[in-house]
């Protein structure tokens, strides 16, 4: 005769997750990484607003600025940044040259190319905006990494 399998305190409480399978738990580890997304978000868009900015004025500063490896951006490099398309791009320089953020200069090797420096001013609105972000980042951290040291701990 076979004996019943022993019932243990687990499966008693819940079954065992399949792959792939989702708990209430990522449930709740994803919403609130989304909330803690949009919080930043929405401080980061009121802070460029006081700044004199839109946001996505202050995302192209950033790109710009933050663009690694080479010495300047250029129009297509902001549009891939900032996911939008070229002649969105173009227009976003045009407005962010008349308010002498940024200046445009045409590329010594390539003269098809239009490359994006930030001006003195664009350089100051920027960093004055990037030290309150880093703040306010550092602030959410804490829970930024609790969240993402749940994301690890379930796919292992």
């Amino acid at each position: 005769m076979v004996q019943p399998k022993r019932k243990t305190a687990r499966s008693e409480s819940a079954p065992t997750p399949k792959r792939g399978a989702m708990r209430e738990a990522d449930y709740a580890a994803l919403a609130q990484f989304r909330y803690q997304l949009r919080t930043f978000l929405a401080f980061s868009e009121a802070a460029a607003q006081r700044a004199g900015l839109t946001p996505q004025q202050h995302q192209a500063l950033l790109a710009i600025k933050g663009f690694g490896g080479r010495e300047a951006a250029s129009v297509g490099d902001i549009a891939r940044y900032l996911l939008i398309r070229h002649h969105t791009a173009v227009e976003l320089v045009d407005r962010m040259v008349k308010l002498k953020l940024i200046g445009r200069e045409t590329d010594p090797r390539d003269a098809r190319r239009v490359l994006i420096r930030l001006t003195a001013k664009g350089e100051q609105k920027l960093r004055s905006l990037s030290r309150i972000h880093l703040d306010e980042l550092r602030a959410a951290a804490p829970a930024l990494g609790k969240i993402l040291r749940s994301f690890r701990a379930k796919s292992l």
